[in-house]
């Protein structure tokens, strides 16, 4: 997205991608409304929007088995009022596509970034291996978009700094019926929670567990998981047997961090390279999309005229900072007090105020919508 936004503006822009293709599976597949406004400013939304994809307008969710209302996009600002589902890799098939048609936007595919290129102390390229060698590109500006586990990150000696996360979360699709309850997105019993995305022919399901406690699962066997999952989601049980062993099951080990300082000179992080988030939400890649909006809108200009201080990058850590921050704070707070809670009891419970406050009444359920599909400081484009 920032290559795109840069190269429309006149930027020179080279994206390095180390795999061959964009698929990989149980990505972050949540497209905002937020995230298609931007693509509505930029007028590329009604295309966008013909490529396959599924939508939810409202959010529920099933406590003791009552299903509640938690959500609901109606009023969100925008021609989009529904959080929308697309495989990631149509998402950046569709950006990449829009992106080669600027003659400034060059992607190179099979090319992973190995390490970075030094004038001093300012950092003046990468170095990454290709298809053909080794090869070293200089620039004026590296952006490390490279994720929480970032190499370009590492090589500038930045860290960043961890939170106590008390859970996992185990990744695996079962079909959908006929009969499967309408709109359900949360499933919660004594001791488990699930989370059921719905993707028209299956469920994209989150399981939630203790942290680390994915191997002494495995050690009790696929059985026990198909028990577990059957129990939170009883109109699953009979199709828990789809999930045939654990090579199905993918864990994602969930980290809540964010580094002090997202740059120094000739490179600047932004989305997990800058701020881990937790799939509380499902709002990192929201975050993310918001960090590129405001880099391009900070640093077209500096770029454009070939002078890119220090204190540009810095502009856009003050500027995203602060929405980083309270989506990880309320993170935070649902999993150490609601999740930790929930996952450590086994005696029945009724949902608490706040989810029958929400459930009967439909403006406070814009509130939850705002915060996931918009989130704070939303990024308009600028340029």
């Amino acid at each position: 997205m920032l290559g795109y936004l840069l190269a429309r503006a006149g930027v020179k822009v080279i994206v390095l991608e180390k795999h061959a293709d964009f698929f990989r599976d149980f990505r972050g597949d949540t497209i905002h409304p937020s995230t298609m406004q931007v693509m509505d400013e930029l007028g590329i939304l009604d295309d966008f929007l013909r490529v396959k994809h599924d939508e939810i307008r409202q959010l529920s969710g099933r406590i003791g088995g009552k299903r509640y209302k938690i959500g609901d996009f109606g009023a969100v600002p925008g021609r989009c009022k529904f959080l929308g589902f697309m495989p990631q890799w149509d998402f950046l098939n569709f950006l990449a596509e829009k992106g080669r048609a600027l003659p400034e936007f060059r992607i190179e595919m099979q090319t992973e970034a190995v390490d970075l290129l030094f004038d001093g102390e300012r950092v003046s390229g990468i170095r990454a291996n290709s298809p053909g060698g080794t090869i070293e590109v200089r620039a004026p500006l590296v952006v490390a978009a490279d994720g929480r586990a970032s190499t370009t990150r590492e090589r500038a000696g930045l860290r960043p700094q961890e939170e106590g996360v008390p859970i996992d979360v185990l990744w695996f699709r079962v079909s959908k019926s006929a009969g499967d309850p309408l709109t359900n997105f949360g499933n919660i019993v004594p001791g488990g929670i699930l989370v059921t995305i719905d993707r028209t022919e299956y469920y994209q399901c989150a399981f939630v567990i203790q942290k680390g406690g994915f191997g002494p699962l495995k050690e009790r066997g696929i059985e026990y998981f198909r028990q577990q999952v059957a129990t939170i989601a009883p109109y699953l049980g009979d199709r828990v047997s789809e999930i045939q062993s654990f090579d199905q099951v993918m864990l994602l080990t969930v980290a809540v961090n964010r580094l002090p300082l997202w740059y120094r000179p000739g490179l600047l992080c932004i989305g997990d390279a800058a701020h881990a988030m937790s799939p509380v939400g499902g709002v990192g890649i929201n975050l993310a999309i918001q960090d590129a909006v405001a880099t391009a809108n900070l640093l077209a200009g500096p770029l454009k005229s070939g002078a890119v201080r220090t204190e540009d990058l810095a502009a856009v850590q003050h500027r995203r900072e602060f929405p980083t921050r309270v989506i990880q704070k309320i993170q935070l707070l649902i999993q150490n007090r609601v999740m930790q809670t929930i996952l450590n009891t086994s005696q029945p419970f009724n949902a608490p105020w706040p989810v029958v406050l929400l459930d009967r009444f439909l403006w406070l359920r814009y509130v939850p919508a705002y915060l996931v599909g918009i989130g704070p400081r939303p990024e308009h484009v600028r340029i």
